[in-house]
């Protein structure tokens, strides 16, 4: 399974958010076309009296493989090939129960959000990415960096510069 790079998406979205679906929607199209593929979502809402609600969709056949992979990489660098197959069953075993988040990491997130808000934690995998890497690593390439660059840091500059 050729695995392309997975990024942690955090998200946070005040009292006024207008959930329609949408962005569901566009993760879905973005799959549909092998653009990305998302491993799990978590969506933590704490209330106005502090009491926390979440939901997590994952799919569990997905990150079974995800942490096979995972952990027969870990494996393979703690012990060489003895420690691939290991890795890999430690880490499909890891993932089986469905999800990413256990409840300390839930609570964790839930700490960090005011009271009214929500956050939305996307665990998304480049499938895009796949085939430039390939072509790039048949030519001798290694990646020596890489980084996002968002809009905001390019206004941020300007911002800067003109100061």
């Amino acid at each position: 399974m050729a695995l392309g790079p997975v990024q942690v998406l955090v998200v946070g979205f005040g009292e006024d958010a207008q959930f329609t679906g949408a962005a569901l929607k566009e993760l879905e199209r973005l799959r549909e076309h092998d653009v990305v593929r998302l491993i799990d979502l978590l969506f933590v809402h704490k209330n106005a009296d502090g009491s926390v609600e979440k939901i997590e969709l994952s799919d569990s056949d997905e990150l079974a493989k995800l942490g096979a992979v995972a952990g027969a990489l870990i494996g393979f660098a703690a012990a060489g090939d003895e420690g691939l197959e290991a890795g890999a069953v430690a880490g499909a075993a890891a993932a089986a129960d469905g999800s990413l988040y256990d409840e300390q990491q839930v609570w964790y997130v839930a700490d960090a959000i005011p009271e009214g808000m929500s956050a939305a934690i996307a665990v998304l995998e480049h499938r895009w990415a796949i085939p430039l890497r390939d072509v790039i690593a048949e030519a001798g390439g290694v990646a020596l960096a890489d980084e996002w660059l968002h809009p905001q840091d390019i206004v941020a500059l300007g911002i800067e510069a003109a100061q």
